[in-house]
């Protein structure tokens, strides 16, 4: 059973927590030999031989895995079974395991050791192919308190185990900030830890379907996430937000298809609670139908949403445009992505409209440049939402641009990032807002880690005592960043956008 103490023993070193910050294009081989269709088995294993690689992985026109074959598969599957004209389609492992390229690296050793995989084909985030990942590399640069933390991390299968394991991140949390770790950093590692939670029980969730009688999913499906854990940018006590892409199908095997999902979204958002995902008070979960749709049926709910406008369906897209792929099929949701990215790219009025609804969401700032505090903040007296009066006006806004300018990026500094690229933002604007954003989102996670620590309820209010005067003074500098670039919104998607 995993503890809290466990972390406060293992994640003091230095090395134990640069192994758990560590990113899967850290260590991942170059791509594998990359076969399409209808390649035969004797074509595949000679450019292996030829390129001295152990596996093939068969890809799509888009460079996508469909499946794999490895050097196993050759001695014990192929050899004398199969003649070496047969498609390596027949033989290929699908569909096939894959991580992206900025999973944390517990996370693949993880999914690894449990499936008993030496290899798994990387992904970037289109689920093109960028790379290989070997069992042995990942492994050979880990101490063993950071392996040990990662077994606790991921091997806990157990409702309460999960559970402590969600408890934990409070301490890994703090060790990683004491580290000096970057805060955007820090959310990013418990969002991987928290989709990692989440694939667990959704998978937990299906073999249990199947024991009583539910048999196996009858479509093709994906998990996705949205809000903060869309943009892997959790904090400590995020709510649920989820919903499910289904594939294609007849429409008389609707009913029977959604009955499947409907159980298993409730089974799995019943599980997440326990945990400690509490449910949506809006209901963003995969039990309700707007949030569990086919492909083609997300894509005309979201032009749906986007022709109608009125409030409630703006504040919809809000939340969906930042969704992530947790699990299954990771194709549903590049395709989703693809098509909703467009969309907005191509309905400027529809992102003036969502400006309008976000465009009072202005920084804690006085009018003379002072921190602006509320009554707020329960027992710690007048305080600042540095979520509401800090993160959000800029996450809104980076959003918007990147939705203009057709950039799929979910999280906010990747956002920026791309802005800057395309010339939306400039480079020292750029700058000025993750610095913003990276001095906001640590203060709320220190403040959230003394909560918890006290028992207080955990929430997104800060105290101006709790801040030094340094803090203070940067905080200034920070909104003030974020107000200019607000001011800039107004401007960008004023009438004339219309």
């Amino acid at each position: 059973m995993l503890q809290t103490d466990i972390f406060r023993r293992h994640v003091a070193g230095h090395l134990g927590l640069e192994g758990i910050r560590r990113v899967v294009r850290d260590e991942m081989r170059p791509p594998p030999v990359l076969v399409p269709p209808g390649t035969t088995i004797g074509q595949a294993v000679k450019r292996m031989a030829e390129g001295e690689m152990s596996s093939a992985v068969v890809i799509d026109g888009a460079g996508r895995p469909k499946g794999i074959i490895t050097e196993k598969d050759v001695v014990r599957r192929i050899v004398w079974q199969v003649p070496p004209d047969q498609a390596v389609d027949t033989v290929m492992t699908s569909p096939v395991a894959t991580v992206g390229t900025d999973d944390h690296l517990f996370h693949a050793i993880a999914l690894m050791r449990r499936r008993r995989l030496r290899h798994i084909p990387v992904v970037d985030p289109t689920g093109s192919i960028a790379g290989m990942l070997a069992l042995d590399d990942a492994l050979g640069f880990l101490s063993g308190q950071t392996l040990s933390i990662i077994e606790q991390l991921t091997h806990e299968e157990s409702i309460e185990g999960l559970k402590q394991i969600k408890q934990a991140q409070v301490e890994l949390a703090a060790a990683l900030l004491d580290d000096n770790a970057p805060a955007p950093e820090v959310q990013r590692l418990l969002t991987e830890i928290n989709n990692d939670i989440h694939r667990r029980v959704l998978q937990h969730a299906m073999a249990k379907m199947a024991e009583d009688g539910w048999g196996e999913p009858p479509a093709r499906f994906a998990l996705i996430v949205m809000g903060s854990g869309g943009r892997g940018e959790n904090f400590l006590a995020p709510d649920q937000d989820n919903g499910f892409i289904i594939a294609d199908h007849p429409e008389s095997a609707r009913l029977r298809i959604d009955a499947y999902f409907l159980e298993l979204a409730a089974r799995m958002t019943r599980a997440l609670d326990a945990v400690g995902f509490p449910f949506c008070a809006g209901k963003v979960m995969a039990t309700n139908p707007v949030w569990r749709k086919s492909l083609p049926d997300w894509v005309r709910q979201t032009e749906t949403w986007m022709r109608r406008r009125d409030e409630e369906m703006l504040l919809n897209c809000d939340i969906f445009f930042d969704f992530r792929h947790v699990f299954g099929e990771a194709a549903l949701s590049s395709e989703l992505r693809a098509a909703v990215t467009r969309l907005a790219r191509s309905n400027p009025q529809f992102l003036r409209d969502i400006y309008m609804i976000e465009s009072d969401h202005a920084v804690a700032l006085r009018w003379f440049g002072g921190l602006r505090q509320e009554s707020d903040g329960g027992d710690r007296g007048d305080a600042m939402n540095l979520k509401l009066r800090g993160t959000l006006p800029l996450v809104e806004g980076a959003r918007l641009l990147a939705l203009k300018a057709g950039i799929p990026a979910t999280s906010t500094l990747a956002r920026l990032d791309g802005l800057a690229q395309e010339e939306a933002i400039n480079p020292a604007d750029r700058d000025d807002l993750a610095d913003a954003f990276h001095l906001i989102t640590r203060l709320l996670l220190r403040q959230q880690i003394d909560d918890f620590r006290a028992g207080r309820e955990v929430d997104d209010w800060v105290s101006e005592t709790s801040l030094s005067q340094r803090e203070k003074e940067r905080l200034v500098v920070g909104f003030r960043a974020i107000g200019k670039f607000r001011a800039a919104l107004a401007l960008e998607f004023s009438e004339r956008t219309s």
